[in-house]
């Protein structure tokens, strides 16, 4: 495999996103949808996700792009796969990625586990006749199918494989994604936030555990998800899978792209506890850990995208950290109280929600923030308002006391100490859309 020498003054840049979700597919119709405040939350209907009960969450509506993919096989994909292959085709396209060696573009998944729902409707199905259970099935059951899949289809043969960490997935593979890219094996990697695929079983698991909201609102499906407010009682689960395209800004140089973002620090760090229960300490760490390796100041960050969740306690240990390390004057929404806890997806999601609105220069609405547990924080509340994100902070906890944090910032076309190609006849083209050095959109 071939090594190539970091050049030192690039950064790692975000160049390429698209993402699928139960309020829009495609980045355009998802972050019109994510401004307005609308959402999809209803008790849920998909096969495999209900018995006896009701649970509440946001499901994809059809899946109509996935036409344009001309995919052979495609009934013999799980649902995880065809929105993975259908967000990856909108970063890759974005990234101009045709334009590089297969050898040297990687791709991660975020996620494990994730396709619980096509199993347990798998098995059921054959139960009284396994011997008639399709041979496809003893490759489609493992997560790595996924890989398989995506870089048979893109040609991609760089390195593959897929990570989990329950609900900091999605940031958990951009931290291996960009250690990859540093490390000079590949100079591309596509991140996919993996469709978290729930069944009624751990559907019924997760709120026996606390986790997961209860039918206080069944008869009133749009007022369940309520991050930080102080009647929440649990997440809402909401399909959603994104892809990121990762890379050095020298090489987005070379194909003539304008990055979203910088991703100027990472890092991650345990809890030592194998339980759900969040930390405050560890939270608190892991956001002076990315700081410190961002090299910057609190007071630097001027928007804060938070895992809020809707957890009866997480939440409320999230904003003590965030006040405990002096972010209490930075702009906090809650991505999730739109589009509903996508838990492997998550992350990654999260990460499109931050770039997008960077992009659009406006904060997105915190749906049913009508009392939040802490009043004193900078919240956006029921109406998107005009903001241009210099700094972010985004935020990512998962079971088993995995907290991940992520600082993107803006690349300030003043400075443009990368070297892009700035089209100088409109000031704001480039926030619009990416174009080439020639001016071409």
């Amino acid at each position: 495999m071939q090594y190539i020498e970091k050049n030192n003054n690039s950064s790692i840049v975000i160049t390429g996103c698209g993402i699928v979700s139960s309020i829009g597919q495609e980045k355009s119709s998802f972050i019109s949808a994510l401004l307005d405040g609308v959402n999809s939350f209803d008790i849920m209907k998909r096969p495999g996700r209900q018995h006896n009960s009701k649970f509440i969450g946001a499901e994809f509506k059809d899946i109509t792009e996935l036409e344009k993919l001309n995919l052979k096989n495609i009934r013999r994909m799980s649902l995880s796969s065809k929105v993975a292959l259908l967000a990856l085709h909108e970063a890759w396209s974005e990234a101009k990625l045709d334009c590089d060696d297969p050898k040297r573009i990687g791709l991660i998944v975020g996620g494990s586990n994730f396709q619980q729902r096509e199993l347990v409707l798998k098995q059921e199905q054959y139960r009284e006749n396994p011997q008639f259970i399709p041979p496809t099935y003893g490759m489609s059951f493992m997560d790595s199918d996924l890989c398989g899949i995506c870089t048979e289809y893109f040609g991609i043969k760089g390195l593959a494989y897929t990570i989990g960490g329950a609900s900091a997935s999605g940031q958990l593979a951009i931290i291996q994604g960009i250690q990859a890219v540093e490390s000079g094996k590949i100079d591309a990697c596509i991140i996919i936030g993996a469709l978290m695929d729930l069944s009624y079983l751990e559907c019924q698991a997760l709120r026996s555990l606390g986790a997961m909201g209860s039918d206080t609102f069944a008869e009133y499906p749009a007022k369940a998800c309520r991050p930080f407010d102080k009647d929440r009682n649990g997440f809402i689960y909401g399909e959603s899978c994104g892809a990121i395209v990762i890379e050095r800004s020298d090489s987005a140089i070379k194909r003539d792209l304008i990055p979203y973002a910088e991703i100027s620090g990472t890092f991650m760090n345990m809890d030592a506890n194998r339980n759900p229960n969040p930390s405050f300490e560890g939270e608190v760490n892991v956001i002076k850990g990315v700081l410190e390796n961002a090299n910057i100041k609190s007071s630097e960050i001027d928007y804060i995208n938070p895992h809020g969740s809707g957890s009866v306690i997480g939440d409320e240990a999230e904003l003590k950290a965030i006040q405990s390390c002096n972010l209490s004057h930075a702009y906090i929404n809650a991505t999730k109280s739109i589009i509903g806890h996508g838990l492997t997806s998550a992350g990654l999601v999260e990460t499109i929600a931050v770039i997008l609105q960077m992009k659009y220069l406006k904060l997105h609405p915190t749906r049913n923030l009508e009392n939040p547990i802490i009043n004193s924080m900078n919240w956006v509340k029921d109406k998107s308002i005009d903001h241009e994100i210099k700094c972010a902070l985004n935020l990512s906890i998962g079971f088993g006391g995995i907290n991940t944090a992520m600082v993107l910032k803006n690349i300030d076309k003043k400075e443009n100490k990368y070297g892009f190609c700035w089209n100088r006849s409109d000031e704001c083209l480039w926030r619009n859309s990416l174009f080439r050095c020639n001016g071409i959109s």
